[in-house]
């Protein structure tokens, strides 16, 4: 179980917004994914606002847009169905190391997907792996 006494940096970020300001291979990113043009060209075009808050013994991570709006509600350590913004069914865990928030997701034909988000006092910091391919995206504190 984490207790959130001990991280004082992920502490301090809860509750706080951060936007996209810059973003690396995330085009090949979701063709990895096998994410549709359509789709793919409405993501790149956005820039969206990450928060992460505490609901209970829960975590919420919420990802809005003008495009779409996500939220994923975890608790650490247990694995979840989650859909992706994309519409793909995943299975999801979600555990923090410090102030990094890890996302493990695997698809129905077992292709595992991680996501590393370092929550900081300024920026928060997002990378991504999908098989060979990596994507990195860095969000401002609002």
């Amino acid at each position: 179980m984490l207790s959130l006494d001990g991280n004082k940096n992920l502490t301090v970020t809860l509750g706080k917004k951060y936007k996209l300001i810059s973003s690396e291979n995330f085009d090949e990113f979701m063709k990895r994914l096998g994410v549709g043009l359509i789709t793919r060209k409405a993501a790149n075009a956005v820039t969206p606002t990450v928060e992460l808050k505490k609901d209970g013994d829960n975590f919420v991570l919420v990802t809005s847009s003008t495009f779409k709006t996500t939220e994923m509600k975890f608790k650490p350590g247990e694995e979840f169905d989650e859909e992706r913004a994309d519409g793909a069914k995943v299975k999801t865990t979600c555990t923090f190391e410090g102030n990094t928030l890890k996302q493990v997701q695997k698809s129905a034909d077992g292709v595992e997907i991680t996501y590393l988000r370092e929550f900081g006092p300024e920026e928060m910091k997002a990378v991504m792996t999908a098989k060979d391919v990596t994507c990195t995206r860095v969000y401002k504190i609002q």
